[in-house]
């Protein structure tokens, strides 16, 4: 199928010929119509899909058929999204998919000074991209009036309840006019964020792409057993292959990430960092230099990488193996986007073994293990340990019956449990509290 065959008005399929977009992704081929035919929808998908497009253009359409009248436009759309990142490159799309059909959008977070963002309010805008936090702030300022609002899209839903946005999510609900059309995405449906698709949208129709819990077949994985001393050394040794062009490097802790850029820019390897202890002018300036290849070596936490999308991004790097399991999804998702291949590499100290063990369990792969590379891990290696777990546990077996002995843990078994946190007053969260009891780790 091709964009031609969705019915879409000739504005936006010149715009997506501009940006060199002819097939949709599956995601794009089930919801657009959906949208179009002004169907609540349910959008259950990974990373990488294609959400975006899925809810913009039919979005598009839909307000480029309304007849325009003359004097000060009004909100008509309200995309809601948990980080600033994710809020731009929103916007961006919105822009890029809009641009001929005369359409205004605007996009509004916190950690900047408000002055642009409510003089772009103040001329009008039909569409508005915005974090929770700053949103909530200015509709208080009688900034942003939503009371003319006909399309709603709470996109990353499974982020917000992580970020403790639920309940702005439910003032900002409270605020909106009922009579609307709702767009839901989340690429994980917790007890929690079904309950709140079920108060806000009506009959909606469900499109469910490829679950959380698999990896893009395109991309390439691989796993070092490394000591935690050795990883700056094997990453440094890695990145002298000049084949990877852009690398994605993923740290769990913000100072983490700052350590890690300083190391490879001390060894003439041009890296950033970006974080939520960054201003925002820095975080832009990082991941614009980033997509323009000025700069090689991107290091991000989590939270700070959502709403990254780099086409051709070749590499993704866990620096830190995650101590979640669908973290490592939405990591290695950064790469491999829309179809095309990518590389996703992962150093494991000794520590970060029950995680690994726990990933592989979810995505339901051995991921193939390099074991010679200049750095390998000392003693038994993360594969000696588990062949070691697997004959003792078989000799217990022997002795007692099955199941007892073992002292593995299922795969996700607190996950029900994860309960959000309070945020800050910058739109920025912190992770749930991580699984299986073991310590907790700042993001």
């Amino acid at each position: 199928m091709t964009f031609d065959q969705l019915h879409l008005i000739e504005p936006i399929l010149k715009a997506l010929k501009n940006e060199g977009y002819t097939t949709p992704t599956p995601i794009q081929e089930q919801a657009i119509p959906v949208v179009l035919k002004h169907h609540d929808l349910l959008g259950c998908a990974q990373t990488g899909t294609g959400k975006t497009a899925a809810f913009a253009i039919p979005i598009l359409q839909l307000l480029h058929a309304e007849k325009h009248h003359p004097g000060h436009r009004t909100i008509k759309a309200l995309v809601l999204t948990p980080t600033r990142e994710l809020a731009l490159q929103i916007s961006e799309s919105f822009g890029a998919y809009g641009k001929f059909t005369g359409l205004k959008h605007a996009v509004i977070f916190g950690g900047v000074s408000q002055h642009a963002q409510t003089s772009a309010l103040r001329t009008g805008v039909d569409i508005l991209v915005a974090t929770p936090g700053r949103l909530l702030d200015l509709m208080g300022q009688r900034f942003v009036h939503l009371q003319h609002l006909k399309f709603f899209v709470l996109d990353e839903a499974d982020r917000m309840l992580d970020m403790g946005f639920i309940n702005d999510v439910k003032k900002v609900i409270a605020a909106i006019p009922e009579k609307r059309q709702t767009l839901f995405f989340s690429a994980t449906m917790p007890l929690e964020i079904a309950s709140l698709a079920d108060t806000i949208l009506k009959k909606p129709v469900r499109v469910e792409v490829t679950p959380v819990s698999s990896t893009a077949q395109k991309i390439q994985q691989s796993l070092y057993y490394v000591d935690k001393g050795n990883k700056k050394r094997l990453l440094i040794d890695l990145l002298k292959d000049q084949a990877i062009t852009s690398a994605l490097v993923f740290t769990r802790t913000k100072r983490g990430a700052d350590v890690v850029a300083r190391d490879l820019s001390k060894a003439g390897i041009h890296a950033e960092a970006i974080h939520g202890n960054k201003s925002q002018n820095n975080r832009v300036r990082a991941l614009s230099n980033f997509k323009s290849g000025k700069t090689r070596v991107l290091v991000a936490t989590d939270i700070a990488a959502r709403g990254i999308d780099i086409d051709q991004l070749s590499h993704v790097f866990n620096y830190e193996i995650p101590n979640i399991s669908e973290t490592y999804v939405h990591r290695i998702g950064r790469t491999g986007r829309a179809g095309a291949e990518g590389i996703a590499i992962s150093f494991c100290d000794r520590d970060e073994q029950p995680y690994i063990r726990d990933i592989q369990k979810l995505i339901n792969r051995t991921i193939p293990v390099v074991e010679n590379h200049p750095y390998p891990m000392q003693g038994n290696s993360g594969k000696e340990n588990s062949n070691q777990k697997t004959t003792n546990q078989s000799n217990q077996q022997k002795k007692k019956k099955q199941g007892q002995g073992s002292h593995s843990k299922p795969a996700n078994q607190n996950n029900s449990q994860n309960k959000p946190v309070k945020k800050n007053s910058s739109d920025q969260g912190k992770s749930n509290k991580p699984r299986h009891g073991r310590k907790k780790r700042s993001w």
